[in-house]
């Protein structure tokens, strides 16, 4: 018995056959027609898009509030109770660069971050660039992040004004707080300065939204004169540029999941052609960082499948001349790594619990900062400066509130710089997080993370949200998260099932979870659920799975591999067309998705394989619980037709009593809404969907 009541009649997709023909294997796609022809032109303005398709998603939302029109106050309360947590007026501990320090604040009732700068050991704050300022009279805006220059006159930054990631690049003179002339269209958000502050090197995005070119601009002249550095014209690579912390080098990134390649352009001739550091070779992977006559290079050369640092001469980075500096240790992931003048420093993964690691590069000694809770999680954020002996962290759990400290190198003190503050209050005696191991259909344990109150009870009663990712090697962390506690103070265990295709145990924990071994990944978060349920700590009629982007073509498989043990799905822009998608090089990711997926274009199998799992193609008549899928209408990573779709087939199959309801965000692509607060409705409404689905309102 469904407890959606009174709802009127659901939309109907109609159905416009479109059949296609693969490998001798032809398939009918009925819905094929909520594909805008004209996706690329629509993204940059939303207005064109086809009325038929429009209208579509249009009664598809009305449906959608109607559904949901009864968690109104509800959804009121837990966004005035998310945002009692967070500090309105809250600012960031300053990073020391030079004479100046840089951070960010905000005001209260704002929802755009504010750059600023102080002298460097404190005094007046001068105000950069207004988020919100710069965000009015606009239904989306995101900024791409504010860059100095190295002489610290000037400013670059980025803004995407359609939720297309799209962004246009400004300069502001910091002395006088005034944009320059300069406006550059079209690029992937970043930039990199070039020593003199005088010009800056960019990326351009394509028809097709992929960073294709990167650009050198002189700041005075049009976009129009801008250099042509280097083009990629493999189709299947992702690139970036950036500067060296010591501003040596402009470095060239180009990567897809499984390959890596490096260009150098050494700042002393900017007007030089770029100089290869190692030739792509399928499957090696590596990256740079500075340390003066060194590079030190994290790669998994060498069947270092967890990864190790090796270092190169700066005038000899070729291959042949790479060293071994930190060995390969199979488990031991190192995720990431920064130099200073008298310190080598890497975060790095063992047993699913992150650690710092830092080497005196003159002794070779070496430490860790380590810390006893059962799960938690850290960023390294380094420092601005090289020639430093103390770089800054941030700790948090899921019951303790982020905490960011300075620590020296040298005489290994911890400072505490600024603890997280709760407004509203949170007592962490009052949580409970767990770490335990639900074993896999073969043997291989998936570790969940849990928070609850102490006084849940764990007798199968509580509600339960699962949430889950697991692809492309992203780890989820076992962070502080307020937004949460509102599930866990309505009696919900809030879980998340650390999942191969996620490096969570290392990098064969992600290989176990892709490619041939993908149904792993499903596999595992049903394991997962499966033991909730035997522990008691929930049961099948309360579980809430929820994921998103590739986390939402999870959500799709565990919705028909196994309906009967989740009470509701959340599914927030969801890579669930994945056959379609994969098939359709022309869509901005679908290249260097293939290292991921496996390109069924050219193979027989990688699409068998696909055609095997893939959500959209494997939605049958059986009982779907109730689902809720989130899309948004300029995304260019997971494209709105994907939950539309699916949504119009899932209505069409299902048997069950549950509704399918699906929300576009008209304004705004993949990350949802752009502002703070902003976001935090939007988890408002998945939470209140939950909340409903288990019955507790």
């Amino acid at each position: 018995m469904s407890i959606f009541k009174n709802l009127p009649p659901a939309p109907v997709a109609p159905k416009k056959p479109v059949t296609d023909t693969r490998h001798g294997i032809t398939r009918t796609d009925d819905y094929a027609w909520l594909r805008a022809d004209n996706w690329q032109a629509m993204f940059k303005d939303p207005t064109i898009l086809d009325p038929e398709i429009r209208t579509h998603l249009e009664a598809e939302n009305a449906y959608m509030k109607a559904a949901m029109a009864d968690t109104d106050g509800l959804q009121k309360t837990l966004f005035a109770e998310m945002k009692g947590r967070i500090k309105e007026d809250d600012s960031s501990v300053p990073v020391k660069d030079g004479p100046f320090a840089y951070g960010t604040f905000y005001v209260t009732g704002g929802e755009q971050p504010r750059f600023f700068r102080t002298p460097r050991d404190g005094g007046e704050r001068t105000l950069l660039l207004d988020g919100d300022k710069e965000a009015d009279g606009k239904a989306y805006f995101r900024l791409g992040g504010v860059d100095h220059s190295t002489d610290h006159s000037r400013g670059l930054w980025s803004y995407d004004d359609k939720g297309s990631e799209y962004y246009t690049l400004r300069v502001r003179d910091l002395a006088t707080g005034e944009d320059m002339a300069d406006i550059i269209e079209n690029t992937g958000g970043g930039g990199a300065w070039a020593p003199d502050g005088k010009s800056f090197f960019y990326t351009v995005l394509d028809d097709n939204h992929r960073p294709s070119k990167i650009f050198h601009h002189i700041i005075g002249t049009p976009q129009a004169d801008d250099r042509l550095v280097y083009e990629e014209e493999d189709p299947g690579f992702f690139m970036g540029v950036g500067g060296s912390m010591l501003d040596d080098f402009i470095y060239i990134d180009i990567h897809d999941h499984e390959t890596s390649e490096y260009w150098l352009l050494p700042t002393s001739d900017l007007t030089g052609k770029p100089q290869l550091v190692s030739a792509r070779e399928t499957g090696l992977e590596y990256s740079l960082t500075e340390g003066g006559d060194v590079f030190y290079i994290l790669t998994n050369a060498d069947g270092a499948k967890d990864f190790k640092i090796m270092q190169t001469p700066v005038d000899k980075p070729s291959r042949e001349n790479w060293t071994d500096v930190v060995p390969h240790t199979p488990g031991r992931l190192i995720i990431s790594h920064m130099a200073f003048a008298r310190h080598l420093v890497w975060l790095e993964r063992e047993n699913g619990l992150p650690q710092i690691k830092i080497r005196d590069r003159r002794s070779g000694e070496e430490h860790s900062i380590a810390f006893a809770e059962e799960a938690y999680s850290l960023g390294l954020s380094g420092a601005g400066e090289y020639d430093t002996d103390v770089i800054r962290f941030s700790y948090s759990s899921m019951t303790t509130p982020s905490q960011l400290y300075d620590y020296n190198m040298v005489t290994r003190e911890r400072t505490l710089l600024k603890t997280q503050e709760v407004p509203s209050g949170h007592n962490i005696d009052d949580y409970v997080t767990r770490r335990v191991m639900a074993p896999a259909w073969d043997g291989a344990e998936v570790p969940v993370t849990l928070l609850y109150r102490k006084d849940t009870p764990l007798d199968g009663s509580a509600p339960c949200l699962l949430y889950g990712y697991g692809a492309y090697g992203i780890s989820i962390p076992a962070s502080f998260n307020t937004n949460c506690l509102s599930l866990a103070d309505r009696g919900f265990v809030y879980a998340i099932a650390h999942i191969r295709g996620g490096k969570d145990k290392g990098f064969a924990w992600y290989e176990d979870g892709k490619m041939e071994k993908k149904a792993n990944t499903f596999k595992d978060f049903i394991a997962a659920a499966d033991y909730l349920n035997q522990q008691k700590f929930t049961s099948y009629a309360n579980i809430i799975a929820e994921g998103g982007s590739a986390g939402g073509m999870l959500m799709g498989a565990i919705a028909n591999m196994a309906p009967e043990k989740f009470k509701g799905v959340i599914a927030a822009v969801p890579f669930v067309d994945v056959l379609n998608t994969m098939l359709d090089d022309t869509l901005p990711l679908t290249p260097p998705e293939w290292p991921e997926w496996g390109n069924p274009i050219d193979s027989r199998e990688a699409y068998e394989r696909m055609a095997a799992y893939s959500p959209y193609d494997n939605v049958s008549e059986k009982p779907y619980p109730a689902i809720l899928a989130l899309g948004g209408l300029t995304d260019p990573r997971v494209t709105y037709w994907e939950p539309a779709k699916w949504v119009a087939k899932l209505r069409e199959k299902t048997t069950g009593n549950e509704p399918i309801l699906m929300k576009t965000n008209m304004d705004a692509g993949h990350g949802g809404a752009s502002g703070r607060f902003q976001r935090l409705e939007e988890i408002a409404f998945e939470y209140a969907f939950a909340i409903k689905v288990a019955g507790k309102m």
